[in-house]
């Protein structure tokens, strides 16, 4: 089923109005792979698990994030790569190549991106023809205080991103957060606004904030915003001493899980219907029943201290 509205692009640097012929009924996988200390097993296990995909029919492909290398430290330099320069930047190529040959859109989780003398948690997306359309750089870092053994500060690694990403696609409207990004409900709210049919998270959450909150905050975003919300990690069983949750799934906009792994290494491939959206927001008018002038006397800076 294909549509050919108008629509409001609206990505990292641009806006504007465009016609996007899209499908409205597709297929997605989720591939959750076990990611090794090596860059070149780790480019191929990701190239074998798009193509399977792809094979099975899936329209929209996603990878975790931090794909390329351990989520650690001491590998982020090691396996960073310069996005802006195409030609030297492997996880790229391969993308874009798997992209164009099997004509299917790719959210490619995420990697490190050396920008500038900084590093980045960076998400990047390519079309049916291979072409990057939209670069996405992880808003919140995650900075982690549970014990003295179980300190983790995201920071000391990576510069954090500005901006929020809406793109528009042969498969929808998507906004894309990265991992820590979904804790924070004014950026699903913003990508409603700006007309997402789908969020897409690349994400590694631990065990403990798997076990709490992985799969309430991914139920959460998405019936607040009644969109569709993919979550894509690692499998637990990744390299590196940090212990990965694994569970990627597919969420509706209802609720309804439409497809989840366990903590194995996986491909979910999960039916989207956007007429869902649609529906949920007939049964349930919450755009009309918003009482935004209330919520705009909020007292921000009183909010802000007691966070």
């Amino acid at each position: 089923m294909e549509s050919t509205a108008a629509s409001k692009t609206s990505t990292a640097n641009s806006e504007s109005l465009v016609l996007v012929p899209r499908i409205n009924q597709f297929k997605i996988a989720l591939c959750q792979l076990m990611v090794t200390t090596d860059k070149t097993t780790n480019l191929d296990s990701a190239r074998n698990m798009l193509q399977e995909a792809a094979d099975k029919g899936a329209k929209l492909l996603v990878l975790p994030e931090m794909w390329v290398c351990p989520y650690s430290h001491e590998y982020f330099a090691k396996c960073a790569e310069e996005l802006d320069k195409e030609e030297s930047s492997q996880a790229f190529s391969m993308l874009s190549k798997v992209a164009r040959s099997r004509k299917i859109t790719i959210v490619g989780g995420s990697l490190p991106e050396r920008k500038n003398g900084k590093m980045y948690n960076t998400c990047c997306v390519f079309g049916p023809d291979g072409k990057l359309k939209a670069k996405h750089s992880k808003l919140h870092l995650f900075d982690y205080y549970e014990s003295a053994e179980a300190l983790i500060k995201e920071s000391d690694s990576f510069t954090a991103g500005d901006t929020p990403t809406v793109v528009d696609t042969d498969v929808g409207r998507i906004g894309i957060g990265i991992c820590h990004d979904i804790r924070f409900p004014e950026l699903a709210m913003l990508y409603r606004a700006k007309g997402a049919d789908l969020i897409i998270y690349p994400g590694a959450f631990n065990m403990s904030t798997g076990k709490m909150l992985w799969e309430l905050e991914t139920k959460a975003r998405a019936i607040d915003n009644q969109v569709f919300v993919a979550v894509c990690s690692p499998c637990r069983d990744s390299a590196g001493s940090y212990t990965i949750w694994g569970h990627s799934m597919i969420v509706g906009p209802s609720g309804e899980i439409k497809g989840r792994a366990e903590h194995e290494e996986t491909i979910v491939i999960a039916e989207i219907n956007y007429a869902e959206n649609q529906l949920q927001r007939e049964i349930f008018p919450l755009q009309n029943q918003h009482k935004e002038e209330i919520y705009k006397f909020l007292d921000i800076e009183r909010l802000n201290e007691i966070r």
